[in-house]
């Protein structure tokens, strides 16, 4: 059985109490708490990013990553263990 039929990551919103998926609100809390725990993509205000699995953040959007892998022009560079990156230098991130 798939995991994936029930990951609202993957399949974005459904049909829920009544409501169409048109109608139904996400917040982005709730796509950070649909994320904890799965590979996302760090993109720096400089340009490198950091691809690994998101561990934890924090309401100043420090991030904490592990298995990160950093990626300057697209070319690996380094592969970390765990990796904090302080909120004030990431530009945004996504889901893998």
């Amino acid at each position: 059985m798939s995991t994936e039929a029930n990951d609202p990551v993957a399949n974005g919103p459904t049909e829920k109490g009544g409501q169409t998926a048109a109608e139904e609100k996400r917040t982005p809390s709730d796509f950070l708490k649909a994320v904890l725990g799965r590979p996302v993509n760090v993109c720096l205000n400089s340009g490198t990013q950091y691809r690994g699995v998101l561990a934890c953040l924090d309401g100043y959007m420090n991030i904490a990553m592990e298995q990160t892998e950093e990626y300057v022009d697209d070319q690996l560079k380094a592969k970390f263990g765990d990796c904090f990156i302080r909120g004030n230098n990431g530009e945004f991130f996504y889901h893998l």
